[in-house]
């Protein structure tokens, strides 16, 4: 029987990453469940559910358990949680794996302790629960133990994480449900509105990383997709543009820089100038729409720089705070 198996989880609500010490990020799926509602029996789980999004018959329900970056369904998120970590460490194992796990900022008591149970009643000991943000900076390899003020925008599947880091605990922060899933609703909204094709969301977000884009700036790419008609109900295809894109997102990117001013308002004058200094961090999958930097740049004055493997940042921070723990200082700091 193997040994304990160390691992760090981005419980993401989009997709699921998991970190082995030693190995790094060895798992990424999707965060999705098929059930037959027929026999409560999981059909499937990841990448296999995921192709089944929109494609399922009446007796089989393709799910999220997790939504705006909590769990929304108990029983299937400990049943996920389960299969992922036997896929990592192994069914068979003398111990429960060690588990550091990386949720929202804004997360209540409420919610940090259904992660917690949820990750124990899946088969790992006693949960180290992080902020996605701290995570993150860790994971992009920024010391957040120094005196100096970093900020991370952290955009992932159902939230977005803005957050001001110093001696090794958050300052300011904001928790935003507005992130990747909700940048894909806005695209479907769209295309209902302006073309009168419905799509679903896997075809949204297809249409978000093929030709998605949120500042003019970018090169203009188009793409055909197929959707239903509304008027005849029947199959059509249709001519996407970059633009079209930005058009869709642009009230969620607006919410998501008006976050960032806000948190800035509120950080004290000296981590204020760090940032100005230093620039900001771009972390999570939502970080790679072509543009988001340079828009960010532009209306908050302040560098801003999208970090290295941003997409993997908080599963990659989660697997550096096995070996840290001392990392986690575990209370925000106070400058007044």
């Amino acid at each position: 029987m193997p040994f304990r198996r160390d691992i760090g989880i981005d419980l993401g609500t989009a997709n699921i990453l998991a970190y082995v010490k030693g190995k790094g990020v060895i798992l990424q799926e999707p965060s999705v469940v098929a059930i037959d509602t027929n026999t409560n029996e999981i059909r499937a789980i990841g990448s296999e559910a995921r192709a089944m999004l929109g494609r399922t018959p009446g007796n089989i329900q393709a799910i999220r358990p997790l939504r705006d970056g909590v769990i929304s369904d108990f029983k299937i998120t400990e049943r996920m949680l389960k299969y992922f970590i036997e896929k990592v460490c192994g069914k068979r194992r003398l111990f429960r794996p060690r588990v550091v796990v990386g949720i929202p900022s804004g997360a209540t008591e409420v919610e940090k302790r259904a992660v917690e149970q949820a990750v124990l009643a899946a088969g790992g000991s006693n949960p180290v629960i992080v902020e996605e943000p701290v995570a993150a900076a860790i994971g992009a390899g920024i010391d957040i133990t120094a005196p100096t003020g970093n900020m991370v925008i952290d955009i992932g599947g159902g939230t977005t994480d803005i957050a001001v880091l110093s001696l090794g605990g958050i300052v300011e922060s904001i928790s935003i449900k507005i992130a990747g899933d909700k940048f894909d609703e806005a695209i479907v909204r769209y295309m209902r509105k302006n073309h009168n094709v419905l799509i679903g969301e896997r075809t949204a977000e297809d249409l978000k990383i093929n030709i998605g884009a949120v500042h003019p700036s970018v090169e203009e790419k188009e793409i055909e997709i197929r959707g239903r008609d509304l008027l005849s109900g029947l199959p059509r295809s249709i001519l996407v543009r970059s633009e079209e894109i930005r058009v869709s997102l642009q009230e969620s990117i607006d919410t998501v820089i008006n976050g960032v001013h806000a948190v800035l308002e509120k950080t004290p004058p000296e981590l204020a100038a760090d940032i100005s200094d230093i620039g900001i961090y771009l972390t999570g999958g939502g970080a790679l729409i072509p543009g988001l930097d340079i828009l960010i740049e532009e209306r908050i004055g302040v560098p801003v720089k999208i970090v290295e493997d941003a997409e993997m940042a908080v599963a990659i921070g989660t697997g550096k705070i096995l070996d840290n723990v001392h990392l986690l200082m575990g209370s925000r700091k106070s400058y007044e």
